[in-house]
Formats: C-alpha cells, sequence, structure tokens
C-alpha cells in the first residue's frame, strides 16, 4: 500500500502536465497549479477532520458522513491506520484536480482553491463514506437483498462524482470568450503524452493498492492493462469511422477512457470482458466529447465526456459482466439495480451540491477573471510563462 500510495500520489502531478498539454500556451501554468493547489488544500483537510469524515465508527449512524471530530487531526487515530489513511487521501487529491479540466482559461486560482476545498468537505468525503466507509451504498445490497455494490477503486465516488461536478462547475462558470469547436487547441502533444504516461502509471497502484491477494492483484493489473489498451483502439476506430484523421490526443484519451472504466470493475471482470469494457468506453466518450458542442456548455478539457460517460459505463457494465453475480454471467438483475442505483444517487447528489458551491464561490469571488485577462492570457495573473524564451531564443525557433 505504501509503494502504491506513492503510484497514486504521482497521478496528480501527472494530471497536471496531461491538462497542461490540452490547453494553450497561455494557460498553461494556470492549469497546472489548479492540480498542485487540489493537492495542497485537500491534504490539509484530509489531516483535519477529512480521513474522519470517510468511514463511520461502530456505532455511528451511517447517514451522511463519518464524524469529523473523531479523527480530528489524526491526533487520536492509531498509527496502524496511518497507512490507509496515507492511501485515502491520494483519492481525494486526485478526484479533486479532475474537475479542474472543466473551468480551464477562465477562472482565478483563489475562486478554484474555494471550489475545491468546499467541494472535498462537501462532497468527496460523504460519497467516499457511502461507497468505501460503511455507508448506505455500501449496505444497499443487504438492504435490498441482492448481491452488494461494486466500485473497486472508484466509479462512483472518483469518476462519477468529479465528472457530474465539473459539469456543475462548468455550467456555472460559463463559456470561455471564442468558444467554438476548433477553437482552442492543445498546445502541447508531447505534454498530453507524458501526463497519459504518468495517469497509466499510477493507475496500477490505484486499482491494485488494496487487493486481497496474488490471484487479486494479478486479475487488477491485467484489467488495468486490457481496458485502457482496447481504449486507445476504440477511440481511434470511432474517429475513423466519423472520417477524422488519427491522433496522439485521441489514443491518449482514449487509454484514460479505458483506465476510467475499469476503475470500479477490475477486480470483478475477466480479461476479456475487460477488453469490451475499454473498447466501448474508448467509442463512448469519443462521441460524448462532441456532445457539448451540441448541448452548448464549455468543458474546457472533456472532463464529463472522459470521466462521467466511462464512469458510468464502468460502473452500470458490471451489472451485467460482474464474475458469478452480472446478469450475464451467472447472477439476476439484482447487481445491476444496486449499480444503477448508486450511479443516480452519487451523480445527482454531487452535481446539486456542486452547483450550490460554485453559485456560492460565484457570488463571493466572481469565479471568472476578467475578460481582458482571459483574452491576453490567464498565465499573466501568476507572473509565469511555460515557455519563457528570450528575443534570440524565439528568432531560433521562428
Amino acid at each position: 500500500m505504501v509503494t502504491s500510495t506513492a503510484l497514486v500520489l504521482l497521478m496528480t502531478p501527472g494530471l497536471a502536465l496531461f491538462y497542461g498539454g490540452l490547453v494553450r500556451v497561455r494557460s498553461v501554468v494556470n492549469m497546472m497549479l489548479f492540480s498542485l493547489s487540489a493537492m495542497g488544500v485537500v491534504g490539509i483537510l484530509w489531516i483535519i477532520f477529512g480521513y474522519s469524515m470517510t468511514y463511520f465508527a461502530d456505532g455511528e449512524a451511517p447517514i451522511w458522513a463519518g464524524d469529523p471530530l473523531k479523527d480530528f487531526g489524526l491526533v487520536a487515530t492509531d498509527p496502524a491506520s496511518f497507512v490507509t489513511a496515507g492511501f485515502g487521501v491520494t483519492f481525494a487529491m486526485i478526484s479533486t484536480a479532475l474537475i479542474s479540466g472543466a473551468i480551464a482559461d477562465r477562472v482565478g486560482l483563489g475562486s478554484w482553491v474555494l471550489f475545491a476545498g468546499f467541494w472535498a468537505a462537501l462532497v468527496y468525503f460523504p460519497v467516499a463514506a457511502w461507497v468505501w466507509g460503511g455507508g448506505w451504498i455500501q449496505n444497499l445490497g443487504t438492504t435490498l437483498g441482492t448481491a452488494e455494490v461494486i466500485d473497486w477503486a472508484g466509479g462512483t465516488a472518483v469518476h462519477i462524482n468529479a465528472g457530474a461536478a465539473a459539469l456543475a462547475l462548468a455550467l456555472v462558470a460559463g463559456k470561455r470568450v471564442g468558444f467554438a469547436r476548433g477553437s482552442h487547441r492543445p498546445h502541447s502533444v508531447p505534454l498530453v503524452t507524458i501526463g497519459a504516461a504518468l495517469l497509466w502509471f499510477g493507475w496500477i497502484g490505484f486499482n491494485a493498492g488494496t487487493a486481497g491477494d496474488d490471484v487479486q492483484v494479478g486479475l487488477i493489473v491485467v484489467n488495468t492493462i486490457a481496458a485502457p489498451a482496447a481504449g486507445i483502439i476504440g477511440w481511434l476506430l470511432t474517429d475513423a469511422a466519423r472520417g477524422r484523421k488519427p491522433g496522439v490526443i485521441g489514443a491518449a484519451s482514449g487509454a484514460v477512457a479505458g483506465l476510467v472504466a475499469i476503475t470500479p470493475a477490475c477486480a470483478n471482470v475477466s480479461p476479456i470482458w475487460g477488453l469490451l469494457l475499454g473498447l466501448i468506453a474508448g467509442a463512448a466518450s469519443a462521441i460524448a466529447i462532441d456532445w457539448k458542442y451540441r448541448l452548448g456548455f464549455d468543458d474546457s478539457l472533456d472532463v464529463v465526456g472522459l470521466h462521467l460517460v466511462a464512469g458510468v459505463i464502468g460502473t452500470i457494465y458490471l451489472g451485467f459482466f460482474a464474475i458469478d453475480t452480472g446478469l450475464f454471467t451467472g447472477g439476476d438483475g439484482g447487481q445491476l439495480l444496486v449499480q444503477t442505483i448508486s450511479v443516480l444517487a452519487v451523480a445527482l447528489y454531487s452535481f446539486v451540491v456542486s452547483l450550490l458551491i460554485a453559485f456560492g464561490v460565484k457570488l463571493a469571488t466572481g469565479l471568472r477573471v476578467p475578460v481582458e485577462v482571459e483574452e491576453g492570457g490567464i498565465d499573466s495573473i501568476h507572473g509565469e510563462e511555460a515557455y519563457a524564451l528570450d528575443e534570440t531564443e524565439v528568432a531560433i525557433a521562428k
């Protein structure tokens, strides 16, 4: 788990590189700082009260979240729990940072940090308690007399949670200046590739960190390779079918879609079904990202199309193909029922609460930077440039 904690911790800087490559050159510093600041604010909140909120202790009513005072500051925490607490905070960090891709180019750092802190406290910590900490989602199968909900590493708690929040925040933030198809092209394909590679690398720890034995960890690792591999092909085939040229951005995005989809299912589907899941997720996400133009919302880096859509697919997919309990793999409709309920509940809760938080932040800070800052490049407010070249270097580059 210590090794896995290090792997998952690396994912958030990896996300900073992935997102940093996807934005325009004048927004790189701002975008990467959103991921790093999420690590800061969530890490602090987790130690003070977040870890306490993510599980229900014996005798604690599993209603909304755990008591934030029971492990306040981790002062009275059993040291044997520190490894678990360390592993858990890396999930909280990456989940929060994922949201930031929806608001690239137009939101100030202060507004983002305020949103991130409230979102972690009011959305991520409670939902984590529901799914993994003894809450109502974890016990839904017992309540209904069916198989229990399966969410191994965060289809609901991480990806659907962050994706629904990203949609809410993007709606409140509004569209970028000049928003239109093709108007905000990625500035660095190599940076996106490096970021995607680090995400895939870290995802091994993300999925395998809590494996119970060698057999289980083997299945998880194979699925964490199979699904994103198939996701790449699913995305590229979809682009080819639509008459679009194949590209690295699409391949990297397909890998991420496959990783997102396999996250809840990695320990509970056989590899052949893992491949099918990756193909479906890659194709579906490739199609879904175009819908922001049709529906008229500006999700800058396609958090909704990748994480919400692929997260829903991966979680629902277990209802059909989970080993022994899926509808087509020896079970009945019970698994599908509880998977669907968990998806709808987390998506609705995260969207509504995130919407309220976003409106609150907008009232407090205005949320967006001034138009002239957005048009001139949001990195100007940070006093740094992603690529600080002097005049001679610029002339040589040209």
